[in-house]
């Protein structure tokens, strides 16, 4: 497949007087990672927004698998194949991890059973044998079976975010969006959540889109990097091409891009 999964051409995205998108191009390739950096405020979360159908663009177009979605809602991109997380978990304290997992392959699969077949005192009804055996290769993949059963109230921060990845996967996308996923992790369980994220786009071939500011993690993940800054892509390429951009090293990414080495 050489259509990208995602892309986005001349996005162009205004607030009154300030430009906060400026005529900006994008492609996610299939079975690939691309990260998308810049310091705040270069419209990183902005081109986020629009990508998901959460904002309109004043100019430009989004395709998914090569449809023009610019119009479409979040829902209907969603069912189109695109899935994201958020900076901020978006969990339900009072759910397990598999109840988690399981009403999010019920969205996808067997919509009329979130309404049919809600919640009872004691927890989700029995599920279906496809079902629950489709729920437990994703919670093995991601090895959380171990907490499959605990709520996720106290659960750690990284185990938190790999909820709500194996939530997103759930429903079978084509395209993950991450936003700012290693926000408030540890060395150790931004590794862990590395090691996932390697294993999601080559066991699943899923195309993921990566807002970071730990460049030595986008870096080391991506395939592609694209740079913005003040609503403009100033750099696109491999992770060896954004490490040697003159422009890069000293405008933007500067010492942490040196600690990346």
């Amino acid at each position: 497949m050489t259509e990208p999964r995602l892309s986005a051409r001349g996005i162009t995205v205004r607030f009154g007087g300030i430009t906060a998108l400026d005529g900006v191009d994008l492609d996610v390739p299939a079975a690939s990672t691309v990260g998308l950096v810049g310091p705040n405020g270069a419209g990183k979360s902005t081109l986020f927004s629009v990508l998901s159908g959460l904002r309109r663009p004043n100019a430009g177009r989004v395709f998914l698998d090569g449809l023009d979605v610019t119009a479409s809602t979040p829902q209907s991109r969603a069912r189109a194949g695109l899935a994201r997380t958020f900076q901020h978990p978006e969990l339900f304290s009072g759910l397990t991890v598999r109840e988690h997992v399981t009403l999010a392959y019920r969205l996808k699969h067997t919509p009329l059973r979130v309404w049919t077949d809600p919640l009872t005192a004691g927890g989700f009804r029995r599920p279906r044998a496809e079902e629950r055996d489709r729920v437990d290769q994703l919670l093995s993949g991601l090895r959380l079976q171990p907490l499959a059963d605990r709520t996720v109230r106290g659960l750690p921060l990284g185990s938190a975010r790999v909820v709500e990845i194996a939530r997103a996967l759930a429903r079978e996308p084509s395209v993950l969006l991450l936003d700012e996923a290693s926000s408030g992790l540890d060395v150790a369980e931004t590794e862990e959540l590395a090691e996932v994220l390697r294993r999601v786009v080559a066991e699943r071939g899923i195309s993921v889109l990566m807002v970071e500011h730990d460049v030595d993690l986008v870096l080391r993940l991506s395939d592609q990097v694209c740079v913005l800054d003040f609503g403009a892509r100033i750099a696109h390429g491999t992770p060896a091409e954004i490490r040697a951009d003159p422009i890069v090293r000293a405008a933007y990414l500067g010492e942490n891009l040196e600690e990346a080495r």
